[in-house]
């Protein structure tokens, strides 16, 4: 695996490259920076996988002029630019998914295709994403995963003093992000109509974070966007169950390249 470090403003971009093939960029969530996930590890077998941690992320600093989600957007067409990739397929959850739809709206012909993973980013009042910054860790877990026997196993499996810490850089990254407007662009659902990809939008069933609603919206909003529902897990569905929820990916990324 290649690790690239961009001179930006202010600091370093943090980026993980690995594969070969047709070009992925992968947005992560909130508490994903540095994590290759087993869909990252799948889809890296066929394609020139690139994943940045997000400014004030894992391995990424602070950098100077980026604090929002409009600047990330900017960000990352640099980010192409400068390592000269075109047109990725490009996948984001959650966190990541808000960052995702904000680029593909905004230009739409640097990419391939656009999968969309229990996104965050739009305004439904009546269906507000779960308020992350109100949990404690136990409650957090019981949030991202539906299995409980499996949160039983990583809550009895204390974190270190440095993984709590780099968790706490995370949240308050997030928070310079999505705390105003929260977890939200107002203006997004108005500008997903300039969104030409071939789209696939993906909600877990038992999300505890994201409600369907917003994957409903997505899909309903983006011209010619498909559903597609993983059941069985929640809102972490990568970590969780990886198999049906690769597979799902895999066959969407290979039927966009053979049209």
């Amino acid at each position: 695996m290649e690790s690239i470090r961009l001179e930006f403003p202010g600091g370093q971009l943090s980026i993980r490259r690995h594969g070969h093939g047709a070009p992925l960029l992968y947005l992560h969530d909130a508490g994903g920076a540095g994590q290759w996930h087993p869909g990252l590890a799948a889809w890296s077998e066929a394609h020139d996988t690139i994943m940045p941690d997000h400014p004030g992320f894992g391995s990424s600093d602070r950098l100077n002029g980026v604090d929002s989600v409009e600047d990330l957007v900017y960000l990352y067409l640099d980010v192409l630019d400068r390592l000269g990739i075109d047109r990725p397929h490009l996948v984001g959850g959650s966190f990541g998914g808000w960052i995702a739809a904000e680029l593909a709206a905004h230009s739409p012909g640097r990419f391939r295709s656009l999968t969309l993973m229990s996104a965050i980013g739009l305004r439904i009042v009546e269906h507000p994403v779960t308020d992350l910054f109100l949990l404690d860790p136990p409650e957090l877990i019981a949030h991202l995963f539906h299995d409980r026997e499996l949160v039983a196993r990583i809550l009895a499996a204390p974190p270190s003093t440095d993984a709590i810490l780099a968790t706490y850089r995370d949240l308050g990254s997030f928070g310079l992000y999505a705390w105003s407007p929260f977890m939200c662009n107002p203006k997004l659902e108005q500008r997903l109509h300039r969104i030409s990809l071939p789209t696939l939008v993906i909600f877990p069933e038992h999300d505890r974070v994201v409600p369907r609603a917003h994957a409903e919206l997505y899909a309903r909003r983006i011209r010619g966007a498909r559903l597609e529902v993983v059941e069985g897990v929640g809102h972490a569905m990568y970590n969780e169950r990886p198999g049906p929820f690769i597979s799902l990916v895999d066959g969407f990324l290979s039927d966009v390249e053979k049209l």
